[in-house]
């Protein structure tokens, strides 16, 4: 049995931000912004960085870039006029002369520098057009009588907002720390035994230590999350992220769905009518997910697979299953364009068997639309297929039993909740298949998924051909020209792929718009489509049918190609500043290729110069066709926000956690966390709630 349990005394935990003086509703409401809203959450307000202003720098032995407090007496004090103009302070120190330069001041400012004053600076040191100076330093004039001390600790950097200075955040944070030294009143929720066993130091004394670190710390050790202090936290904030989620599982677990029948007849004459058979990985984690459904359980099972490993086929199998049982399927997809791939690959599947198939996006408008809707809530429709319109008040569903959510992490987490919700009947809720071809490393799944059971399909059917890939300036354009031009006379057919930096899809468009024109100039004997983003529906199934068909030999594309698209025989893909894209992406991209037998190439056509990232991520790109190897790259590279989509869930806003840096100690935050839910659970909730009191939500989905 492990010792300790919660405190009673947790006052800190309730107390609000108005206790502090100098606090009034206008700071409330920037400290929010930043998601503070007790004392508490300021105490776990943690610094980005420190400065070091415990010791004075000689003038004389300034260096650039370097962050430095020097002393000294005013020597002139000028407006200088020019491109800007600026306040320029010459200021000496016996060792040397050096000038601070105000681009915004005012004339109380300039007033009170005055020539013999003695001054005190912080700032970064940087070449000006006089040798070296400081840019906006903070400073104080000081007085001869009264010599003001030097800072007794390294200054911290803290996450800031519009119209909080950080000198603001650092008065607020001596007031908690004075605050909790009086009273003590921080409860430690980590179990003693824990402590004891991971070397831990106290809770706080880590946060003592992070505010104000003494002058001798280890500034490495600190900037690279590796101090005691700093694993101390991290541990129990990735414990407290972890136990959220598995018990979020467990609420989800003691729910009730309906136990749809193994084995059906529909599978059976599905599986006979392909002309290939399934991959024992495709078998295994079809197995996986039958034997969920059987359960009066709500299945929660996240599939990944990567580029081409037959996911879609799995997933129907699972709909039939729920089809046979007398309960409907929904599969939601991202995009138009992938919505709309689903569809015509499940209707060329189930519409022979018999299986009535609805599709909904938002430009069915009218009265198609009010029959679509009439015919899934009277249950007319066995399996729906749609984009986000799927979550609207109107879509109403007769009986469902499955949700089928591909590439899950590009929804925003209350839309998936919704959609679960419309499953809701008579006391049970819907089984939830989740699917994404983005390979999640083993560390990122363990933190962001463990209210999931996993499935890998790790093996792509036989037939497929690795993708050779091939980097090349765009200076070389004209030998790229030439090769698609080869490819095509011999029968193949080529993607070109168009990206932008730009966010904005009317740019993409246009980008795509004027490549296909100048290709069209350069390849008159070529039959070339275009598909992008802005394209009425019809218009892009009816190119992508050309395509398929083989009527068009290049497709000139925005990436909205990026995934679903199948077109064996094409097997040259062109990705234009590949640099912009993530590696996850640019895998996804290449995967449409190499899907037939034939050699299949990517030509990256990147920009010069590259830099030195870009070298490394495209170098990636060349070396390795294993998507999950190309993840865990992904991760180093651009952290988890990225590769999970995170930016629209919200769910690794992690205070001083980094999932990749930290990895290395997730199997313990398991091990541990197991422990206190079987030894004292009576933890769990402190935990979670002091952690995670903002995100509990995004879980329940």
């Amino acid at each position: 049995m492990m010792q300790g349990s919660p405190p009673a005394s947790a006052s800190l935990e309730q107390l609000p931000l108005t206790q502090l003086k100098g606090v009034g509703p206008a700071l409330v409401e920037k400290l929010n912004t930043l998601g503070i809203s007790t004392v508490l959450d300021l105490l776990f307000h943690l610094p980005l960085r420190y400065q070091d202003r415990t010791r004075l720098t000689p003038i004389g032995a300034l260096r650039h870039g370097s962050d430095v407090v020097i002393e000294g007496v005013i020597a002139g004090c000028a407006v200088m006029l020019g491109k800007r103009r600026s306040l320029l302070v010459k200021v000496q120190d016996g060792t040397g002369l050096t000038n601070l330069r105000f681009f915004h001041f005012s004339n109380a400012q300039k007033n009170a520098l005055t020539t013999g004053s003695r001054i005190r600076c912080f700032g970064e040191a940087r070449w000006g057009k006089g040798g070296l100076e400081l840019n906006h330093p903070e400073y104080q004039l000081l007085q001869e009588a009264m010599p003001l001390p030097l800072a007794m600790h390294l200054t911290p950097v803290y996450p800031a907002t519009e119209g909080l200075q950080q000198t603001r955040l650092r008065k607020l944070l001596e007031q908690v720390l004075e605050k909790l030294q009086s009273s003590g009143a921080l409860p430690d929720y980590l179990p003693a035994v824990l402590c004891r066993q991971e070397r831990f130091i106290g809770l706080l004394e880590a946060l003592q230590l992070l505010h104000q670190p003494p002058p001798d710390i280890s500034l490495h050790h600190l900037e690279h999350g590796q101090h005691p202090a700093q694993i101390r936290l991290v541990f129990e904030e990735l414990l407290a992220n972890y136990l959220s989620l598995r018990r979020l599982r467990d609420e989800a677990q003691s729910q009730a769905a309906p136990a749809l029948q193994h084995h059906t007849n529909l599978q059976q004459r599905l599986l006979q009518s392909l002309p290939f058979e399934l991959t024992a990985a495709q078998l295994r984690v079809s197995r996986e997910i039958a034997n969920d459904l059987a359960k009066p359980l709500p299945m929660l099972r996240l599939v990944q697979g990567d580029v081409g490993s037959g996911k879609t086929l799995v997933a129907v199998l699972a709909a039939l299953q729920a089809v046979e049982s007398g309960y409907q399927a929904a599969l939601m997809a991202p995009t138009e364009i992938l919505a709309e791939q689903h569809f015509l690959n499940l209707d060329q599947w189930l519409t022979p068997l018999g299986v009535e198939l609805g599709f909904l996006s938002g430009k069915i408008k009218g009265k198609k639309r009010q029959q679509v809707l009439h015919d899934l809530a009277g249950g007319k429709i066995q399996v729906m297929v749609g984009t986000h319109a799927l979550f609207q008040e109107e879509v109403q569903f007769g009986l469902l039993g499955l949700v089928i959510v591909d590439e899950q992490h590009r929804f925003g987490v209350h839309q998936r909740l919704t959609l679960r919700e419309k499953g809701k009947h008579a006391g049970t809720w819907p089984h939830q298949l989740i699917m994404t071809a983005t390979p999640i490393p083993r560390t990122l799944t363990m933190s962001a998924y463990a209210d999931l059971d996993c499935s890998i399909i790790d093996e792509l059917p036989p037939g497929r051909t690795p993708v050779n890939t091939v980097l090349i300036s765009a200076q070389r354009r004209g030998d790229v020209v030439e090769r698609i031009s080869t490819a095509c006379k011999h029968g193949r057919q080529a993607y070109w792929v168009c990206t932008l930096i730009e966010e904005s899809e009317t740019l993409q468009c246009q980008a795509a718009e004027a490549t296909f024109a100048d290709l069209q100039q350069a390849l008159p004997d070529v039959r070339i489509g275009l598909i992008h983003g802005r394209m009425k529906p019809k218009q892009k199934a009816e190119i992508m049918a050309a395509f398929k068909a083989g009527s068009l030999q290049l497709l000139v594309a925005t990436t909205v190609i990026e995934v679903g698209v199948d077109v064996p025989n094409a097997s040259v893909m062109v990705i234009e500043n590949p640099e912009r894209l993530g590696l996850s992406q640019l895998h996804q991209l290449r995967g449409r290729v190499g899907r037939g037998s034939q050699e299949s190439h990517c030509l990256l056509l990147y920009q010069t110069p590259l830099s030195e990232a870009g070298k490394l991520r495209l170098g990636i790109m060349r070396e390795s066709n294993d998507g999950f190897y190309i993840a865990e790259k992904d991760l180093e590279i651009r952290g988890p926000g990225e590769i999970l989509g995170t930016r629209q869930t919200g769910l690794m806003a992690f205070r001083i956690a980094d999932l990749t840096r930290d990895s290395y100690l997730q199997p313990k935050v398991k091990l541990w966390a197991e422990k206190i839910r079987a030894q004292q659970p009576e933890l769990v909730e402190p935990l979670i709630k002091r952690w995670l009191a903002n995100a509990e939500q995004y879980g329940n989905v």
